[in-house]
């Protein structure tokens, strides 16, 4: 017997623990060099831990859901043994299934997708099998539809029996406690299911956590307040328009909206060195760079990566990184460094449809800028109401260090260079 010890990634300093997610091996299970054993949450980031050589699954040191350091062991692998004659290879739900051929029971190995509740429901009266049912909801879960389905498909299927009656968790079909990541709340999670008012309690991931306490920080130690704009979209629509199509091709991206606006987020901060700094105790830093951090919605929960020099970036390098940063952030691969300082950042809940919104700081910086949805709206302009495509602007900035002064003549700054973006170029 060969063993290596899988031991937690070195995390940052910032980083003290971390919470182990789920682990995609089983005890006696065979693992392939660089196959991903489990992902680590911490408080800013997800990061995955790969094998570092092929063998055998011996042993689980730190369940799901543990607390744990950098360099600490929570596993080994023997390198030595094989899959199939390893005496601990029996998958421990085996007792719990019903039996099967072995030819069977390696074609169709147990699903980890997890059930709504009203899909375990209907499974566990008709005594389906969840690892039959294929789940068509976000990230695999086994719907209500897909649940009813297979009840309703021919073939053989599982004969409940007078086993002990389950639980009210699992009865409702409530996975785990330590799940993998906080999942947003959609159409598929079916409310008429919930007839006999059950309730699960999950706790926060660390990432949520860290919203949470980064969000009551910024409200206990800013005087936020908020001013408001609103600008017309049409020029940058027009020239967006124009140039979209000879510039996915020449840069191999599509041009949004987002570099408009973080160029008119730099445009302004220049002129308004105020809105670009921060408070340490009673001093005020100027920063002398513009690293403009860009909120993204991810499954796991908010995150704000950081556009480094935003001011020596075109239009292609931002469309690019945010792109970037979008992919990331779905696949939970920003690292941290991604993540820290900042300098100003920008909200877009327009994405989602919002029409007006006061953000909140992202400390320490002491000024954040919130876009929403582009919407026709009746203008006056030279005396007559004409329709434009007008977007609503928001500026949430610290009452301590900006006064109303710069926060407005910032956001109007803001707003001329998206309503005549030449300023962009002539720096006016």
């Amino acid at each position: 017997m060969a063993l290596i010890d899988i031991k937690v990634p070195q995390l940052s300093e910032s980083v003290a623990e971390a919470t182990l997610l789920t682990w995609k091996k089983k005890p006696g299970e065979a693992v392939a060099q660089d196959e991903i054993l489990i992902e680590i949450e911490t408080d800013k980031v997800v990061l995955e831990v790969p094998s570092p050589a092929a063998g055998v699954m011996a042993q689980i040191v730190k369940n799901d859901g543990a607390s744990v350091i950098s360099d600490e062991v929570i596993a080994r692998i023997d390198t030595e043994a094989a899959a199939q004659t390893s005496p601990m290879a029996v998958a421990p739900v085996a007792a719990a299934a019903p039996a099967a051929p072995p030819a069977a029971a390696a074609a169709a190995p147990a699903s980890s997708a997890v059930s709504m509740p009203a899909a375990a429901k209907i499974m566990a009266e008709q005594g389906v099998n969840p690892a039959d049912v294929t789940g068509s909801g976000r990230g695999g879960r086994i719907t209500k539809g897909d649940a009813m389905q297979a009840a309703a498909a021919p073939g053989p299927q599982a004969v409940p029996t007078s086993a002990p009656k389950p639980t009210a968790a699992a009865a409702a079909g409530m996975p785990p406690l330590t799940i993998p990541a906080l999942q947003p709340v959609e159409a598929d999670l079916d409310l008429a299911a919930y007839t006999d008012r059950p309730e699960q309690r999950v706790p926060m991931s660390r990432l949520r956590a860290r919203i949470a306490e980064r969000l009551l920080q910024s409200q206990a130690t800013n005087a936020i307040l908020t001013t408001f704009n609103e600008v017309n979209m049409k020029p940058v629509m027009d020239l967006r328009n124009l140039y979209k199509d000879k510039f996915e091709k020449q840069h191999g991206v599509k041009l949004g909206f987002m570099s408009f606006f973080v160029r008119a987020a730099v445009h302004a901060l220049r002129k308004f060195p105020l809105l670009n700094a921060s408070i340490d105790g009673n001093d005020v830093v100027y920063h002398g760079y513009f690293d403009i951090g860009i909120a993204v919605g991810s499954p796991r929960g908010l995150v704000v990566p950081i556009l480094r020099n935003a001011d020596q970036m075109s239009f292609a390098d931002i469309e690019k990184a945010i792109a970037d940063f979008g992919a990331k952030a779905r696949d939970g691969k920003l690292t941290i460094e991604e993540l820290t300082g900042g300098t100003f950042s920008i909200s877009n809940g327009g994405v989602f449809g919002s029409m007006l919104s006061t953000p909140i700081i992202n400390p320490p910086q002491s000024a954040i800028l919130g876009i929403h949805a582009t919407k026709d709206r009746p203008v006056v302009e030279d005396g007559q109401i004409v329709i434009r495509p007008m977007n609503y602007l928001a500026m949430s900035y610290d009452h301590r260090l900006i006064d109303g002064r710069e926060a407005v003549l910032g956001l109007v700054a803001m707003k001329e260079a998206l309503e005549d973006p030449a300023r962009l170029l002539l720096d006016l």
